[in-house]
């Protein structure tokens, strides 16, 4: 019996605007999209907050026993800026920048996105494609769009018809705004006279000369538009209707809003049941912008080498911090915060190190599967982390006052109390135990301290065999020597 069976979960549909309960497609099998990074700069630690949000949610659905396949597309193939129809796409501009190939950028950002999110122990999504690799998709899909009466060819590009589309339909749906308004706020600006109408959007642009990113298709050599990549990944590996597609605030218009218009013009349904949408992360109390300098980067944050922090933060203390949160609630990145949260992660992970040293008695003076079930109630709630570790810390109360002969817990209590805080700890929030691996880091370095007198030991009584075996068999295990002027160093791969 999987525990999905005995936890009934509510989910906030943006569609809505309600919680409604989590009802599968197909029972015991979840499919879930996240629109992935556009991959032209070092990962935004926005982005990384709405990533984190989703990868909490896909480990509870997982931790539930449902089946979970969990799609977050990388897009690497450059959009114009903001969705234009004029200008430059992002990736090419930096390769330009940098005088590199455009798949050059796209290499190194990802890479970095991916080494930023493993620090934060973040789990792997089920599939990552890339936008280059569904071109095929994305061509056949604008194909079935034109055949159905909404979309049309201007000099070889393809824009999609919303004035067309909204006589049999409702553009707007998911956004709560109406075409006439947006009719009404949208300026004529120089450059849109391809286009019927200024709401109609890509979903093929012709390649000027100069765009360096470009693939032949019946209607010109250029590249797909934004919205459309998300439609054609999408409902290629989770079916034209899956159970939850999610992303930033910032793509519930007009992004998500387009998709769903895609799905409806060439499939003739709605393509998704529950759509979910993190929020925004600020700094200090205002926007994260480069432009006006109020910007952080996860590497930064790490290291501390920064103008708005007073130190470095281990990636537990920042995934703690996040999930201190709602997903659905706008969270301030400050110092303060932060040192806050250390304290708190640190009072956390000493109660789940004081758990193995507690004595046990004859009975509980604490009810432990009621407190288990609160735990899941919280989750259970539009995944609620800030009400979960409200309660986690009701167990580090009671670990605390177990340790100072204040309260009592039996054997079984004890063990149950163990698992549940692991679970919801480590499995469901993913935090990592910093102090855990500093520690090992400790007794590694003494080891091979050790080891590097040895076979100092080794060559004074010339037993270069010796001194020999211990750099190789070091060396096998990626850890190097160096010997210099001041002695030996080492360095772990």
């Amino acid at each position: 019996m999987h525990l999905y069976e005995n936890q009934q979960i509510k989910i906030y549909n943006s569609l809505s605007g309600e919680k409604e309960v989590f009802q599968p497609i197909t029972k015991g099998y979840v499919g879930m999209y996240v629109c992935g990074p556009t991959v032209y700069s070092n990962v935004h630690l926005g982005n990384v907050r709405t990533f984190m949000s989703f990868d909490m949610i896909f480990r509870y659905l997982k931790h539930l026993g449902y089946k979970v396949r969990y799609v977050r597309n990388i897009t690497d193939a450059g959009h114009l800026e903001n969705d234009a129809d004029l200008g430059e796409d992002k990736i090419t501009k930096k390769a330009r920048v940098e005088e590199i190939e455009p798949m050059e950028v796209v290499q190194r950002y990802t890479v970095d996105f991916h080494n930023v999110l493993r620090t934060l122990n973040f789990l792997s999504p089920s599939i990552e494609p890339t936008a280059t690799g569904h071109i095929i998709e994305q061509i056949e899909l604008i194909q079935t769009i034109i055949d159905n009466g909404f979309a049309y060819v201007v000099n070889g590009s393809v824009y999609f018809d919303v004035h067309k589309y909204n006589e049999s339909n409702e553009y707007g749906i998911l956004s709560k705004r109406k075409l006439e308004d947006l009719i009404h706020n949208t300026r004529t600006l120089d450059g849109q006279s391809d286009k019927k109408n200024p709401q109609d959007f890509a979903l093929w642009k012709k390649a000027e000369p100069t765009h360096i990113m470009r693939w032949p298709s019946p209607w010109s050599d250029g590249f797909p538009g934004w919205h459309l990549e998300c439609t054609a990944m999408s409902t290629k590996y989770l079916g034209e209707f899956f159970d939850i597609h999610g992303g930033g605030m910032d793509l519930k218009f007009p992004h998500h809003e387009c998709e769903i218009a895609q799905n409806q013009a060439a499939k003739g349904k709605t393509p998704v049941k529950y759509w979910m949408h993190a929020n925004m992360l600020e700094l200090n109390g205002a926007r994260m912008s480069k432009s006006t300098g109020n910007y952080i980067n996860p590497a930064e944050l790490f290291s501390g080498e920064n103008d708005k922090m007073s130190k470095g933060f281990t990636p537990g203390v920042i995934r703690f911090f996040m999930m201190q949160a709602s997903y659905r609630s706008i969270l301030d990145l400050t110092n303060d915060g932060l040192l806050a949260a250390e304290k708190g992660f640190n009072r956390l992970m000493e109660a789940l190190g004081n758990l193995e040293n507690l004595r046990t008695s004859e009975s509980s003076s604490f009810d432990v599967s009621e407190w288990k079930q609160k735990c899941y109630d919280a989750m259970n709630d539009d995944f609620n982390t800030p009400i979960l570790i409200a309660h986690l810390f009701e167990a580090v109360k009671y670990i605390n006052q177990v340790n100072d002969n204040k309260a009592s817990i039996t054997e079984k209590d004890l063990e149950l109390l163990k698992s549940t805080l692991n679970t919801f700890t480590f499995d469901i929030l993913g935090l990592v135990n910093s102090q855990a691996s500093d520690a090992g880091t400790d007794k590694l370095n003494a080891a091979v301290e050790l080891l590097i007198k040895l076979r100092k030991e080794a060559r004074i009584n010339k037993d270069f065999a010796l001194s020999d075996q211990i750099r190789d068999e070091l060396a096998q295990a990626g850890i190097t020597l160096k010997d210099g002027r001041d002695g030996t160093t080492f360095s772990v791969k």
